[in-house]
């Protein structure tokens, strides 16, 4: 781990003036961050500890929904009575995150600003264009089992990990952040994480010393809320296909849906026209292959991960009967 020069943050605003330092870093739960030190995929020149800004409440507010601040923990937000009851599919999402002693100390805007675990990031030995643009992408022709089969471009297939994001992009959650200036911003999340492209190491709309303060939710959409992760192992495993589903249906027919998807892409990923195939349709198997299709129109593996395309088929299908049968 390479020297840093350490800052605790006193205010939100002196927080970010701070980060617009290049090579300067948040720190809250550090649960990411720290592993990549360590390996020296990042190196910051100094880091700003945020722990003590008022960042941890989560809020009612006026219009049914939550404020969920930056700095809370995982574990807390999962047990929040307010969320098991309206979000159960984030709060599932949470639990099915990492391990107890990780959610105990990651945080809310860490969870979603948290970078792939590409193996060859990971590796400062192979090329990644996201680590060091212009290098190339060792996982094209590489071991790619876990990597992304849709939004992908030449020069990245690395996919985002988080499973709370994949909830949240169901639930239409807002990201809340505030620059050095004072100056407040609401983006949605469907924003909030971009497409690699041409500059697939930008992954946030987030700007220079911007830092987020809060995720808002509005209020719960009807219907039955499932979230299903299919990973290698029960436990401490991040997902090869996990989806996020919110699905009204009654009588044999579905009224509608949100799907979100993880594991597929590097954001969370989400088609309209699948949901809209869903509206109105009935139960059946007919309807569900529709919108798998959608879902997966352009899908293309890399070799090793081929086997996500009829996986995220066969998830939706499981989830989609589950959810019309509650």
């Amino acid at each position: 781990m390479k020297a840093f020069t350490y800052e605790r943050a006193e205010t939100i605003t002196r927080a970010a003036a701070a980060a617009v330092k290049p090579g300067t870093k948040f720190i809250a739960g550090g649960t990411n961050l720290l592993d990549l030190m360590k390996l020296q995929v990042e190196t910051p020149s100094q880091l700003v500890d945020i722990n003590r800004l008022p960042l941890d409440k989560i809020e009612d507010t006026s219009d049914g929904g939550l404020r969920i601040g930056a700095t809370v923990r995982n574990s807390d937000l999962a047990a929040d009575p307010r969320v098991r009851r309206r979000y159960g599919v984030l709060s599932r999402a949470l639990l099915s995150g990492a391990s107890a002693q990780l959610r105990n100390k990651a945080t809310t805007g860490g969870n979603l600003l948290q970078r792939t675990r590409c193996y060859y990031f990971y590796d400062v030995t192979k090329p990644c264009n996201k680590r060091e643009p212009g290098s190339g992408c060792a996982a094209l022709g590489g071991f790619n089992r876990i990597h992304a089969v849709l939004g992908t471009s030449e020069l990245c297939i690395a996919t985002h990990p988080s499973d709370m994001a994949v909830a949240m992009r169901a639930l239409d959650a807002n990201v809340e952040t505030l620059d050095a200036e004072g100056k407040a911003r609401s983006i949605p999340i469907a924003d909030f994480h971009r497409f690699p492209a041409r500059t697939p190491q930008i992954e946030t709309m987030l700007k220079p010393g911007e830092i987020v303060t809060a995720v808002t939710l509005p209020p719960p959409p009807p219907g039955t809320q499932i979230y299903r992760k299919v990973r290698d192992r029960a436990s401490y495993a991040f997902a090869l296909v996990s989806v996020a589903a919110i699905v009204d249906a009654a009588g044999g027919r579905i009224r509608s849906a949100r799907l979100a998807f993880g594991g597929l892409a590097s954001k969370p990923w989400r088609v309209a026209q699948a949901e809209e195939r869903l509206a109105g349709a009935s139960a059946d198997a007919e309807a569900f292959d529709g919108a798998a299709n959608a879902v997966l129109d352009g899908a293309r593996g890399y070799g090793h991960n081929d086997f996500k395309v009829p996986l995220a088929r066969r998830t939706l299908r499981a989830v989609l009967t589950e959810a019309t049968r509650a």
